[in-house]
């Protein structure tokens, strides 16, 4: 399997500490800071008016934004090669707080989902559910497989449930311009359908990711039989 050269040098591009981190931490900045202003409204009883309808499942809604915050600044971290090599006692460590704040982060949206009242399209709601549902999947498989030792699939299962619980991320950068330029956010089935596009685009990145490193480690794999070949 040929991979191409500028698959190659945008992985290794984004392999690297500062690069990916700055990546993630950007699609991910607006959700997460938001998360965290509720972190602290939630207990103050400070919360906005269209938030309010949130506290008929205040330790949820609490859950949620605290999980949040630690899933969206723990996960660009958790990708760093350089790091992972590096500081292996620490990536364990941060790793167990991540699988933790994501399996809070599915599971209570699940149940802000049951027992909130609604303000979003069946599309929107059916996605959060089934999102929710993968990303607890995910997490579960991947602490499966390091449990095993199989790395290439704690990985690959780990990067799925960042891009499943942070897919919306990438929503605030494409809304904030569109409410700029309408003077109004977008409503109704309209944004439903952006919302969850976007997500879905997410996720597709996150294969993405997958394969093209998938194909570089066999490509690696393949080098010296091909060296071997060659000399034959």
């Amino acid at each position: 399997m040929t991979v191409p050269l500028w698959h190659l040098s945008m992985i290794r591009t984004f392999s690297r500490p500062v690069p990916l981190a700055l990546l993630l931490a950007l699609c991910t900045f607006i959700p997460v800071m938001t998360a965290t202003v509720a972190v602290v409204q939630i207990p103050l009883g400070a919360l906005p008016p269209d938030s309010v309808r949130l506290v008929a499942a205040p330790a949820a809604f609490f859950v949620h934004a605290l999980a949040g915050v630690l899933f969206g600044v723990l996960g660009p971290l958790q990708f760093v090669l350089a790091l992972r090599q590096r500081f292996a006692a620490l990536h364990r460590w941060a790793g167990r707080v991540f699988v933790l704040s994501g399996l809070g982060l599915g599971l209570s949206g699940l149940v802000l989902l049951l027992r909130v009242e609604s303000l979003s399209t069946g599309l929107l709601d059916a996605a959060r559910g089934v999102f929710g549902l993968a990303l607890v999947v995910s997490l579960v498989l991947g602490v499966a497989a390091a449990r095993a030792r199989q790395w290439i699939r704690h990985r690959t299962w780990m990067i799925r449930a960042y891009a499943v619980g942070m897919g919306t991320g990438p929503v605030s950068l494409v809304m904030f311009p569109v409410y700029l330029i309408r003077g109004e956010p977008l409503k109704g089935l309209v944004s439903d359908t952006v919302v969850v596009g976007l997500w879905l685009l997410s996720i597709a990145l996150g294969e993405w990711v997958i394969r093209t490193m998938a194909a570089r480690t066999e490509g690696r794999h393949l080098q010296p039989t091909e060296v071997a070949s060659g000399v034959n």
